[in-house]
């Protein structure tokens, strides 16, 4: 633990101390807090260069209005949306991006708030909520949504939700926001008294008039519309999000198809040789194909010495 964290936890444990809401308090706006933002890797400079920059404007987590950085590749009807996780950004897609380009998609990815060349310093799940709305205002539905890590979960709240997306993929991500909360105690180190008014304090903030919004940030309690085909991805080795995660998801949402991986980690994942062609491949398959309100039987197929690749039917 950094010494930064170690301050805070001490100053949340402290406030807490005198009471747990007054130690919900001070960790609450450290919940949403982003480090300064990852440089553009220089694999990474040639894509961004070629994308078309807009911005998309989203009420943002204070309701004041955000602009959000956007880039868009390729041209046509067929939308796909890339979506980064916490402390991330679209370049991180980069390969990805001229894979589907290729392919004839029109891709669309963008730099959450306080994210990439995105302005501020706090958001949450809330505004990529926001992004994707906008977004689908301007190009109509998508072809597929494919999220990364907290950008998956977003991606699985706004299709459950009602985002028009024919096709999801998730690479790294969470089941449902309780994860995020219990990982943010873990970090800090403070008592369950404390994480259950920081409950309370995050759906009031967050989530004002929703009766139970951990029912509605979960996709375990709220899958993807039947009929949506869902291939989720992750790594045995995650050290982010572990690897259980994957077997929620794919669990709650009957005929998902699973990929796991070995030896690629929460963020080289996205650069896989392997996971490219299976998260391509699941794009590519028509809407015609799925079939609405039934559970798709998918045969295993392998992949490679170190993937295997399996289907999940309840």
């Amino acid at each position: 633990m950094n010494l930064a964290l170690a301050a805070a936890g001490t100053s949340v444990r402290t406030a807490a101390a005198l009471s747990p809401r007054w130690g919900a308090a001070v960790a609450m706006p450290l919940f949403g807090h982003v480090a300064k933002p990852r440089p553009v890797h220089a694999d990474d400079e040639a894509t961004m260069l070629r994308a078309r920059l807009g911005t998309v404007r989203i009420p943002g987590i204070a309701r004041r209005g955000v602009d959000v950085d956007t880039y868009e590749w390729g041209h046509g009807p067929r939308t796909v949306v890339l979506s980064h996780g916490w402390n991330g950004r679209a370049s991180q897609f980069s390969l990805l991006v001229r894979e589907l380009v290729a392919e004839g998609y029109r891709v669309v990815s963008f730099d959450a708030p306080a994210h990439g060349a995105s302005g501020g310093r706090r958001t949450y799940l809330v505004d990529w909520l926001g992004v994707f709305a906008a977004l689908q205002e301007r190009h109509g539905a998508f072809e597929a949504m494919i999220g990364h890590s907290f950008g998956g979960l977003a991606t699985l709240v706004g299709v459950a939700g009602g985002v028009d997306a024919a096709r999801v993929a998730t690479i790294a991500a969470p089941a449902d926001a309780d994860l995020l909360l219990s990982q943010f105690q873990g970090i800090l180190g403070y008592p369950d008294t404390v994480a259950a008014s920081m409950r309370e304090l995050f759906a009031s903030r967050y989530f004002p008039g929703e009766p139970d919004p951990f029912a509605w940030l979960s996709t375990v309690r709220r899958p993807l519309p039947a009929g949506v085909p869902l291939l989720a991805v992750h790594d045995h080795g995650d050290r982010v999000v572990p690897f259980d995660e994957a077997g929620r998801i794919v669990a709650a949402n009957p005929g998902s198809e699973m990929l796991a991986t070995t030896g690629l980690g929460h963020n080289r994942i996205l650069t896989d040789d392997a996971v490219l062609d299976a998260v391509l491949e699941h794009v590519r398959a028509s809407r015609a194909v799925a079939t609405r309100g039934l559970a798709a039987e998918v045969a295993p197929v392998e992949v490679g010495p170190v993937e295997e690749f399996s289907a999940v039917a309840a």
